[in-house]
């Protein structure tokens, strides 16, 4: 949906006609312009008309039914993917994309393989949220969280993604709270200092991946040109400034990052870093293979007997590739 459009639709209307729309939009979750009954017929007419309400996509369910993905065909005909993600306490987390395709090039990951076709703008990443929202209301179920962990960089998409950010935190948009946003990258240094100023209270992801320089620059093209002890200086800056725990993703991967002697170097870097390791089995996309659950488990201890709080990433969705590093549409 292009809400921004909406809005200057409304230009001419009295200022409770937007109230009026937000509360069917984001709250009513309406699908229709037709039951949006507040608004005068003449009005829904001509939404209807520029700013229709539907959403073109087609879903995949895994067998378990705790993931779904959506493949959203977009204005231009481009195809993005977003994830659903079903806890077992119940809580609901949509996976959003932030552009079409991805420019960082990681050897681990399908998006990267697709190149940057074009960033998304912030109604295309609101749109991705108000899909699920729409099907878990079905249920009588809402989206509790929100991950920009799909396609693209999203600190290279900055003021969109924070565009976005601030609708789904709204009262007016979706009314999530700020500290269920969580926002990932590959180390761009300028967004991680950008967020440590912003008024909201979000939750930073980085994606590490390596305890060693050689090893993530193999993995991540982007770390050419910065040691991790760089990224790790501005990211103790970002903590100085916020008082954020900061989560670092380490995506495991047999032979390549996996041993007792990466662990126990990313156990030193982060010592006294007020941090989580998550780590993640590596999810099949023909370049590598996986850690074993035994190696995923060693390398996990070694992290918690040197003090560092570890989790450990439960595989949503692989059966459909919606799992981690698996996004990518091949319909563009």
């Amino acid at each position: 949906m292009e809400f921004s459009k909406i809005t200057e639709l409304l230009a001419g209307e009295p200022k409770y006609r937007l109230t009026q729309v937000n509360q069917a939009v984001f709250s009513d979750l309406a699908e229709n312009w037709d039951d949006v009954t507040a608004l005068p017929k003449i009005l829904r007419e001509r939404l209807k008309k520029e700013c229709p309400m539907e959403i073109p996509a087609e879903i995949s369910v895994s067998a378990g039914e705790d993931t779904v993905k959506a493949l959203l065909k977009l204005s231009d005909g481009k195809f993005i993917e977003t994830v659903l993600m079903r806890h077992e306490d119940g809580r609901n987390t949509v996976c959003v994309s932030s552009m079409v395709g991805c420019p960082m090039k990681c050897a681990f990951c399908a998006t990267g393989e697709m190149g940057l076709m074009r960033k998304l703008t912030a109604d295309e990443i609101i749109t991705q949220v108000l899909f699920f929202a729409r099907l878990l209301k079905k249920e009588n179920e809402r989206v509790g969280s929100v991950v920009f962990m799909g396609m693209g960089e999203p600190f290279l998409n900055y003021d969109n993604v924070m565009n976005a950010v601030r609708t789904m935190n709204s009262p007016e948009g979706f009314g999530i709270g700020a500290r269920h946003i969580s926002i990932s990258t590959c180390g761009i240094f300028d967004g991680i200092k950008k967020l440590a100023k912003e008024d909201l209270a979000l939750n930073l992801a980085i994606s590490l991946h390596s305890s060693d320089d050689e090893v993530r620059r193999q993995l991540m093209p982007v770390a050419h040109g910065y040691e991790i002890t760089e990224l790790l200086a501005v990211i103790d800056e970002y903590i100085a400034a916020t008082n954020r725990k900061v989560m670092f993703e380490y995506l495991l991967i047999s032979g390549v990052n996996d041993t007792d002697e990466m662990a126990l170097e990313l156990a030193k870097l982060l010592k006294n870093k007020l941090c989580v390791v998550n780590l993640i089995q590596y999810n099949d996309t023909g370049a590598f293979i996986a850690s074993s659950h035994n190696r995923m488990n060693r390398f996990k201890e070694i992290l918690e007997v040197n003090g560092i709080q570890t989790t450990m990433r439960y595989r949503f969705g692989r059966d459909i590739k919606g799992a981690c590093g698996q996004l990518a549409t091949g319909r563009n």
